[in-house]
């Protein structure tokens, strides 16, 4: 594995950390370190700029779905500045992934992301 590949599957993992991280102080130092501070966060329910309020859409995640937590299905796909990869959201009680999506990141030259560009592949009726 190339050192150019770690640097998309670390932002990616540092991704994850945001999305799963509990309580607002993790979520806020775990948001920060995988975002730069203008990132933006963009899917269909919601496009936003920033630290503060791409911790608000996770926050807004977490409580509509407690319990559960976000997980790479396959493996991150990258090359020059972006990357994309596919999740799930799982339950922690009996594994159902209500949830699933894929996104595209663009990272900057340290590997933090810039943007995020998300489809929702799988969501359940009245989400």
């Amino acid at each position: 594995m190339s050192a150019h590949t770690d640097r998309y599957e670390n932002a990616v993992a540092r991704y994850f950390e945001a999305w799963n991280a509990a309580g607002p102080e993790a979520r806020a130092k775990a948001v920060a370190a995988a975002w730069t501070p203008d990132g933006r966060y963009t899917d269909p329910l919601a496009d936003v700029t920033g630290h503060e309020q791409i911790g608000a859409v996770i926050t807004a995640a977490r409580e509509q779905f407690p319990g559960f937590a976000f997980r790479l299905t396959g493996r991150v796909d990258g090359h020059h500045d972006t990357a994309r990869f596919s999740w799930e959201l799982v339950s922690g009680t009996d594994g159902a992934a209500p949830v699933a999506g894929s996104d595209m990141v663009t990272l900057d030259a340290e590997g933090r992301i810039r943007s995020v560009l998300g489809f929702l592949d799988r969501v359940p009726q009245g989400a």
